[in-house]
């Protein structure tokens, strides 16, 4: 937040506006105290001098009426003694002027030329024309200073008989006004000082709690609830800092809330198997967690705000509005050609309370081991019946030949009865193979471990197969001389080099040969058996394992194989901790190759 300019601050606005205040106030009043004032001067001094100026009136009336003798003075003379006796400092000239206009006398000693002379001044000529008073202020030539005029008429039974000219220096009056108004303005500045400093500390007992919940404001939006407001008073102010600091604290355990549940949700978003995603109303990913970024294999970088349908890759068939009506779970296919890859992806939207919009949630859920299994155990129930299925057609319609009177026949009756046998005896072993296989996917099963000699447990089983093999197929043993032994169980481990043995001689042509042999590094034994036969195709060679699969299923089922031989095996070799594998070329033979943990020398087991 930046900081407030001074003249912006509300502590300067305050001051100025009471300044202000006062100010308008002081002018108001010192404008009508000045005006009433100026008035009542002017009042008293014009009063004053008309006073004295009846008094002369009177005088110079007597004179003007007055019987003279040739003995009396004139009338200039009486008038030019009476003017003379005229003591004011009010006053400048007071001038006789009779109806004619002529000037009889002066009280100006240095202007006396003027007597005799016909006045020209119009406010005299209005004055007794109209036989009422005149006056003015007007600006002495020589002086430049202002004075009050005043024409006031002699009258003798009710006739004018002349009038009195009187100049008197007003500018008295304005110089008192002046020292008035500066001795005013000098009382209001001193007010004025005196109402900034007390403004200052009546804004200061305003704006300071102001300030402090402004910082207390800032600090909040920090993140930081721990200061608190100082309260100063029980006023507005104060009640409002009590409130801010109230609303501090219910923040605080908000934001406690906030941060609890937040961290719950991180928790609970990272410890998830299933990956989540949120976008926002336009369907931009705002938040991502680490499982579906793995589910995904993208990196958040990356991800964050681009749209959900590119980050699903669906972009190409699927809108943001369609994914806000799905209700069915999605299934995203990122299989390639060597490794399925499946994800189900479950939405749902965030809306308000107004029913907009506000977010889609998705959940992301590997489903690729379930859709294998699910898959598995469809080929399952289909090869089994399959299976299942050519052995008791057969038997039908051999037994069905037989119940028609086929039996009756001795050379054709033991042929069908033979084949009969044989079907059954396959039907047999694929259940007997069905039953193991479920017994070791249940874990049912305990494994009886002896500790052997492998070099002779396997020459044994090599020469029980070399003595009963009836194929032209030639053995070749290369194991070494030095023994090793293995912690095993005997009947499950020749179980599985029996059926590898056996598909070896199946598939190996006349003239072929079998090869074994193991090796040993690192505590891991590492036993081989190879043929000579048709091989397997590259893309094939790690299904082989699998249940019911077959590289020649024709070839297999009449050799009378079930499917289920190499996968039995590759259960009972993981059951002894250990792996198999195949390695194979179209045209060139097959290798099989499996694991076992090698045992200390015999004389340790003493």
């Amino acid at each position: 937040m930046h900081r407030v300019g001074f003249l912006k601050s509300i502590h300067v606005k305050i001051v100025l506006i009471y300044i202000l205040l006062i100010m308008i106030a002081m002018q108001i009043i010192g404008l009508y105290f000045v005006r009433e004032l100026e008035e009542s001067f002017r009042t008293n001094f014009q009063e004053s001098v008309t006073e004295r100026v009846g008094l002369m009136e009177f005088s110079v009336r007597e004179e003007l009426i007055r019987e003279r003798t040739e003995e009396d003075a004139t009338t200039e003379q009486s008038l030019r003694s009476i003017l003379a006796g005229l003591n004011s400092t009010d006053i400048n000239e007071i001038r006789v002027i009779d109806d004619r206009y002529q000037i009889l006398g002066t009280s100006d000693s240095e202007n006396q030329a003027i007597v005799g002379q016909r006045s020209v001044d119009e406010l005299v000529r209005r004055t007794i024309s109209s036989e009422n008073p005149e006056s003015m202020i007007s600006l002495d030539e020589q002086s430049r200073e202002r004075i009050w005029i005043l024409a006031t008429p002699i009258t003798s039974q009710g006739t004018v008989i002349g009038a009195l000219y009187v100049e008197s220096d007003i500018e008295k009056v304005f110089s008192q006004m002046d020292e008035i108004n500066q001795i005013l303005a000098g009382g209001t500045a001193v007010s004025l000082g005196i109402t900034v400093i007390l403004g200052i500390f009546i804004a200061q007992t305003i704006t300071h709690p102001i300030s402090d919940m402004r910082k207390q404001a800032q600090a909040m939006a920090r993140g930081n609830f721990s200061r608190k407001v100082k309260v100063y008073g029980d006023d507005e102010i104060g009640q409002l800092a009590i409130a801010f600091n109230h609303l501090t604290n219910r923040l605080q355990e908000a934001q406690s809330t906030t941060d609890a549940e937040r961290r719950k949700l991180a928790s609970v978003l990272s410890n998830m198997t299933d990956g989540v995603i949120a976008t926002d109303r336009k369907g931009r990913v705002i938040l991502i967690n680490d499982p579906a970024l793995e589910l995904l294999n993208i990196n958040r970088d990356s991800v964050l705000n681009r749209p959900i349908t590119s980050v699903l890759l669906i972009e190409d068939d699927t809108s943001f509005e369609d994914l806000i009506h799905q209700q069915d779970p999605m299934s995203l296919n990122y299989s390639t050609y060597d490794m399925p890859y499946i994800l189900r992806a479950n939405f749902s939207v965030i809306q308000k309370e107004t029913g907009f919009v506000n977010g889609l949630i998705a959940v992301l859920h590997d489903v690729t081991e379930q859709e294998k299994i699910d898959m598995e155990r469809r080929e399952f129930v289909a090869n089994v019946s399959h299976e299942l299925r050519t052995p008791l057609t057969t038997m039908s319609s051999y037994l069905e030949a037989l119940a028609e009177g086929a039996w009756k026949d001795e050379t054709i009756a033991p042929n069908f009865l033979q084949v009969t046998q044989t079907e059954t005896a396959r039907m047999i072993r694929l259940v007997n193979d069905l039953l193991q296989l479920s017994k070791m996917d249940s874990r049912d099963y305990d494994l009886n471990i002896e500790v052997v000699n492998f070099n002779q447990f396997f020459h044994r089983i090599i020469d029980r197969f070399e003595m009963s093999k009836s194929q032209n197929v030639s053995f070749s043993r290369m194991l070494p001389d030095k023994e090793y032994f293995v912690a095993i169980d005997p009947d499950k481990l020749t179980q599985v080099i029996d059926n590898i043995i056996s598909n070896a001689l199946k598939y190996s042509p006349d003239g072929g040969t079998v090869r074994f042999g193991f090796t040993v590094k690192d505590e891991m034994m590492q036993v081989m058996i190879s043929d000579d036969g048709m091989g397997i195709p590259k893309e094939n060679v790690d299904k082989i394992f699998e249940r019911f699969y077959r590289v020649d299923r024709a070839r297999a089922r009449s050799m009378g194989g079930t499917g289920l031989g190499l996968a039995i095996a590759r259960e009972m070799i993981e059951a002894h901790g250990g792996k198999i594998w195949a390695e194979s070329e179209e045209g060139y033979g097959t290798n099989i190759f499996f694991t076992l943990h090698v045992e200390p020398e015999e004389s340790e087991w003493e």
